[in-house]
Formats: C-alpha cells, sequence, structure tokens
C-alpha cells in the first residue's frame, strides 16, 4: 500500500485491532521501517483514546457464559439419548452460533468503534493537523512532534528519548525562504516540553514544507545560534485525507 488514504485506512486497522493476525504481524514489523506508517499509528492512538474517557464499561454476569454452555450441554445430552441424529445436530448449530456470537460481538464493536472513529475525525478538505516523526536510521522513534497550522500550535513528546545530563533538546526549522541555515525553534525544557507558540511567526504552507531537527547541545541551548551536533529530522505529514509537501 502506497497510497495515503490506504495507509491512513491500514493504521486504523491496526489502532483497533481488526486486521487478520498475520496482516498485524506484518503492520507491526513495518512500522518501525516506515515512519509515515508509524507517525500515522501514533496519530490514531491519540485520536481513540480519548473515546475510552466517554464509555462507561458494562460487563456481563460473570456466570453468564458458564450458564450458557452449561444448558447447551444439557441439551446436547437430552438430545443424544433421544435422537443422536436430528437434536444432535441442532445443538451443534448452537454451540456454533454461541461461538460465533462471541467472535461477531467483538468485531462489530470494534467496527462500530471504527465508525466512529471516521466521523467524529473526518478531516476537512485541507487538513489541519500534521505530525512528525523523528527517528535515527530504523531505530524506533524518538520524539513525535504534531502542528496545528491553524492556530500554529506545537507540540513535541519524546517516546523513546529521555533527558541527557547537562545537555539539552533543541528543535531547529529549516526552509528554503529562511536562507540556508536552520533557525532554533527552542529548546526542550528538562521536561522535554517546548513552548506551544513557538511556530506562530510561521506561515503554515512554509511549515508544510519545511524540515525540523532535533539536536543535543549544552545545557541551555546552543551557543552559535547552529546546531553543534548531528540532528535527527522529521518532515511534517497530514495526519487525515488530503495532499502535504512531502512524499515518501
Amino acid at each position: 500500500m502506497t497510497d495515503h488514504n490506504d495507509l491512513d485506512t491500514l493504521a486504523a486497522e491496526f489502532v483497533l485491532g481488526t486486521l487478520p493476525a498475520e496482516e498485524r504481524s506484518v503492520v507491526a514489523t513495518r512500522r518501525n521501517e516506515d515512519p509515515e506508517l508509524e507517525a500515522l499509528i501514533l496519530a490514531w492512538e491519540a485520536r481513540l483514546a480519548p473515546l475510552l474517557d466517554e464509555v462507561e464499561p458494562i460487563q456481563p454476569g460473570p456466570d453468564l457464559l458458564a450458564r450458557i454452555e452449561k444448558r447447551l450441554d444439557e441439551l446436547e445430552s437430552s438430545a443424544v439419548s433421544s435422537n443422536p441424529v436430528t437434536q444432535g445436530a441442532t445443538v451443534t448449530e448452537l454451540t456454533r452460533r454461541l461461538r460465533r456470537w462471541q467472535w461477531s460481538t467483538a468485531v462489530a464493536s470494534a467496527a462500530a468503534l471504527m465508525l466512529v472513529a471516521i466521523l467524529a475525525f473526518q478531516p476537512a478538505e485541507e487538513p489541519q493537523s500534521f505530525v512528525a516523526v523523528f527517528q535515527h536510521d530504523d531505530q524506533q522513534p524518538a520524539f513525535l512532534l504534531s502542528v496545528d497550522l491553524e492556530n500554529r500550535q506545537l507540540n513535541i513528546r519524546p517516546v523513546t528519548a529521555e533527558p541527557v545530563q547537562g545537555r539539552s533538546y533543541q528543535l531547529w526549522i529549516k526552509a528554503d525562504e529562511l536562507g540556508p541555515n536552520p533557525r532554533s525553534v527552542g529548546v526542550l525544557t528538562n521536561n522535554m516540553t517546548i513552548d506551544e507558540s513557538a511556530l506562530r511567526q510561521y506561515d503554515p504552507e512554509l511549515l508544510k514544507a519545511a524540515t525540523f531537527g532535533i539536536s543535543v547541545e549544552p545545557e541551555g541551548g546552543s551557543p552559535t545560534g547552529q546546531p553543534t551536533g548531528p540532528a535527527i529530522h522529521g518532515y511534517l505529514y497530514p495526519t487525515g485525507e488530503g495532499k502535504s509537501g512531502h512524499q515518501l
């Protein structure tokens, strides 16, 4: 799957758990090698997590399944003793229906959740929510950056990155319109956060085409105004349908 819309659907199905086991295993491996897929999976996880807070879990009585199975066993015993050919077949069918009901209920719940998610988060013609994944080579992502272009607000979240004693992470932006050198967006705090309004001065179209970087600098930030060491890079991708300035 290379089409962005198909990739977004694949990510949604992976998060919802509706993929067959074999395909889910393939996606689980692929997400470590495909930054766009990883970003979409993380975006769907962030989208769907609040839904769990809106639903009160309802559990059936602890003995419900046991009572159903006991009743089926009773019917089966009765059927075998009276007419093992016809009634036994009927009980077997009831047992199959019970198993089918358990499976179809799980699938229906997942499908319903997907429908709610799609309706609730149907993107506009031009998406305003973008995400970038920062990772080195084929390792797990270090940071996840999300940007709301409409309000030009950003949020950065460490995934595997951890604070470095006596050092600071610094976020950079680079775009043709800004000249040949990257510009500092800001230094991450000890809590690995950054000012949400740090991108307010930049035009949304510039942000969509820009390259972002994160480097490890001396505590408090680079003393030169430029990265003093290697940086890991990320590009913004839309979290829904639409077209960004970057294609894999």
